[in-house]
């Protein structure tokens, strides 16, 4: 099956040789990724290879601990504290927590956007933060300074990855670049605030002097990468801010590369000598760790558990 292609409830059962009712228990227990496009339920390739990934290393030990959050994280009750929260958004968080599950390390998921992850990173609440954000400078560390003041901290990298403009496949609007964001006959989707994609745009449009009043769709707010491609794709608007990977996976979708982001996982320099975070290192640089996250087209581990640097 083409990596590209959205994958139906029944299709997943089939994957999996499981029932179609058996798939809908693993969305509601959260343990499979979806999204949909109007009422139809849909996953991507990586959703199931990512479900697989994470179910071949729990056989043997405690599963990975999903934390629902809102604006920040809610401290679960002591008995049940985990020793490292891992916060972020990346498929590849999931599958690395699942290694460290195997290593014994009590680990948990949050997905809280970067922002608010390192406000929680800030108030103690999560160990290690993943975070994406641009200045129109750098990555990460202008943000880290700033919502996290006097608290020294270390960047770790996971990976490299493109961001850019999905559109319609052929490029109706001949749209190609940060500019046509302020013309009248484009419709954009957005990203809700605290978001990678919503700081990128609005960074984009103070750099330009364009209002964001005047953007046409800037108050149209999309949960994730994945439902702003599919409305992209099915005509809804015109653009949208995301990383190629995503684009890859919806038919009807070109993609406009625009920068290389900097992926990386921000944690207080106290916790560098703990154990679970050695743990979390280690498992960085495993070869098995590495060959399970390689097929995740669209990002680039050059510099994965590497220090870029200490804030």
């Amino acid at each position: 099956m083409a990596q590209n292609k959205s994958l139906s409830t029944q299709e997943v059962a089939d994957i999996l040789h499981v029932s179609k009712s058996t798939i809908y228990d693993l969305i509601r227990r959260g343990e499979i990724h979806s999204y949909k496009i109007g009422r139809k339920v849909r996953f991507t390739q990586d959703d199931v290879d990512a479900y697989i990934a994470r179910s071949r290393h729990e056989h043997s030990t405690r599963p990975v601990k999903n934390i629902d959050t809102h604006s920040t994280l809610l401290t679960p009750p002591k008995a049940e504290q985990p020793e490292l929260i891992i916060s972020g958004q990346d498929v590849v968080l999931d599958i690395l927590a699942a290694f460290l599950q195997q290593e014994g390390v009590n680990t948990a998921r949050t997905y809280l956007n970067s922002f608010e992850g390192l406000l929680s990173l800030y108030q103690d609440n999560i160990q290690v933060c993943a975070c994406h954000l641009y200045d129109g400078a750098d990555y990460n560390t202008s943000f880290v300074r700033s919502l996290m003041p006097g608290i020294p901290a270390v960047l770790v990298n996971v990976s490299y990855r493109t961001q850019g403009f999905y559109i319609r496949k052929g490029n109706p609007k001949g749209i190609r670049g940060w500019s046509d964001l302020g013309r009248t006959d484009i419709t954009v989707l957005n990203r809700r605030v605290g978001s990678s994609a919503r700081i990128l745009m609005d960074t984009q449009l103070k750099r330009l002097g364009i209002p964001a009043a005047k953007v046409k769709g800037y108050g149209r707010i999309m949960k994730s990468h994945l439902t702003m491609a599919a409305a992209i794709a099915a005509g809804e608007a015109d653009v949208a801010i995301g990383t190629e990977r995503i684009s890859r996976q919806i038919d009807g979708l070109d993609f406009i590369p625009l920068l290389e982001e900097r992926f990386d996982f921000v944690i207080k320099k106290e916790m560098m000598e703990t154990v679970p975070v050695k743990k979390l290192l280690k498992v960085l640089h495993d070869p098995a760790f590495r060959r399970e996250i390689a097929h995740f087209s669209g990002n680039d581990y050059r510099d994965l558990g590497k220090i870029i640097t200490e804030v």
